[in-house]
């Protein structure tokens, strides 16, 4: 994982905000939706469900675009794409077994993909408004290992993945309201 950070140029903040905040729309209305009709898992479920996945890689794929472009780090990027795009297609097969296989393989995602964000948030610190990143990446780990958890035991619900993804929005809400002050003041 690359982790030297110079000075970044000001369109990698704005860039960044722009994209947490589509984040965190995305993420909102999701949770809403997900919220609906997550006592079943039929087609609308299992949709909704492999949808988040997909628009993490789009998001990360902006996200390539814009830190190439202002010579920043990737590689952890890379790693979410990845990461997200296997947990697309493990959440296509797992639709079909169940909540608690739908459980599993988004806590195993939770897990992984928390792991990335917390570094890949560590790694660009110098551009501010990461330390919600970092802390976000963090949270997801733990709430990965209990949607594992979850999954072995009655009554498994997907309503905390709404939850889950809730509040990942708002982390990403923070960390562009806090890219955009750290931007007035330079």
């Amino acid at each position: 994982m690359d982790t030297h950070v110079g000075t970044a140029p000001t369109s990698v903040p704005a860039a960044l905000r722009k994209l947490y905040l589509v984040r965190f729309a995305f993420a909102a209305v999701w949770a809403a939706l997900l919220l609906a009709t997550a006592d079943t898992l039929g087609a609308l479920t299992a949709t909704l469900l492999v949808i988040y996945p997909l628009f993490d890689v789009a998001c990360a794929v902006v996200d390539i675009r814009s830190a190439r472009a202002n010579g920043q780090p990737v590689r952890g990027l890379y790693v979410n794409v990845a990461l997200s795009t296997l947990t697309g297609v493990g959440l296509v097969l797992a639709a079909t077994s169940g909540i608690p296989a739908v459980l599993r393989v988004w806590g195993a995602w939770a897990v992984t993909a928390g792991i990335v964000q917390l570094v890949v948030g560590a790694a660009r610190r110098r551009l501010g408004g990461q330390w919600a990143m970092i802390a976000s990446g963090a949270i997801s780990t733990l709430a990965g290992v209990s949607f594992a958890a979850q999954a072995g035991k009655d009554g498994a619900s997907l309503s905390s993945l709404a939850g889950y993804a809730f509040l990942g929005g708002v982390f990403f809400l923070v960390s562009a309201l806090r890219l955009g002050r750290a931007r007035t003041k330079a």
